[in-house]
């Protein structure tokens, strides 16, 4: 900054200033994403290549699978509901015959399509915390619900890189799994459930007068 007749002039910024916060700015964009604990997500995922467009495919199938094996064991212990059923069967379905992401059926996505799918990633991370948060506080209508979501984001990414591949949605598994449950539920006689203790008095009562008869 320079001064004329004692008026503060503030320097114009050169084409070496420029060309500093450009390469700066590009450091910046193609910096290796770190933990919170500063470690490279390339320390702790050799196996993956952030420049590979088609990462998209396995991260979101990875991130469901954990998803879906904390629900079931959150439901695996009692006997679920319709809801809890179909959500579970839903997200079986849309990772049925998941592709590796090199496969020939998967092909490559134009630059719009690869938007999409980081924005599908986003409400999946999104949905995702908000289940790890229902699980801490035993929420377990919340997090049938969110399943749903989560799974939902994981077809759409999945329909981009494999639009050959036909998914069901929820209703129509939904569909499906209530016939199921309403006819398991219809096979359930209440008569042969467990004796009370009376019942079991009772029939040995009877069984003793019967040997008195037969005497």
């Amino acid at each position: 900054m320079s001064e004329t007749n004692g008026t503060p002039q503030t320097a114009l910024p050169t084409e070496n200033d420029a060309t500093a916060r450009a390469d700066a700015q590009d450091t910046q964009d193609t910096a290796v994403p770190t933990t919170d604990a500063g470690t490279a997500i390339t320390d702790l995922r050799p196996d993956i290549d952030l420049d590979d467009p088609r990462l998209g495919l396995k991260i979101a199938a990875e991130r469901l699978s954990i998803v879906r094996y904390v629900f079931l064991v959150q439901i695996e212990d009692g006997i679920a509901s319709a809801g809890q059923r179909a959500s579970l069967e839903y997200a079986d379905a849309v990772l049925i015959g998941w592709p590796d992401e090199h496969s020939d059926e998967v092909v490559d996505l134009t630059d719009d399509q690869l938007r999409t799918v980081r924005e599908q990633m986003q409400l999946m991370e999104q949905y995702i915390g908000k289940f790890s948060v229902m699980e801490r506080n035993g929420d377990v209508d919340g997090m049938t619900d969110t399943l749903i979501r989560v799974t939902e984001r994981v077809a759409e990414v999945r329909r981009l890189y494999q639009p050959d591949f036909a998914l069901p949605t929820f209703a129509e598994i939904r569909r499906v799994v209530q016939d199921e449950w309403d006819e398991d539920m219809g096979k359930i006689d209440p008569q042969e459930s467990d004796p009370t203790a009376g019942e079991i008095a009772r029939e040995s009562a009877e069984e003793d007068r019967q040997q008195e008869v037969e005497a």
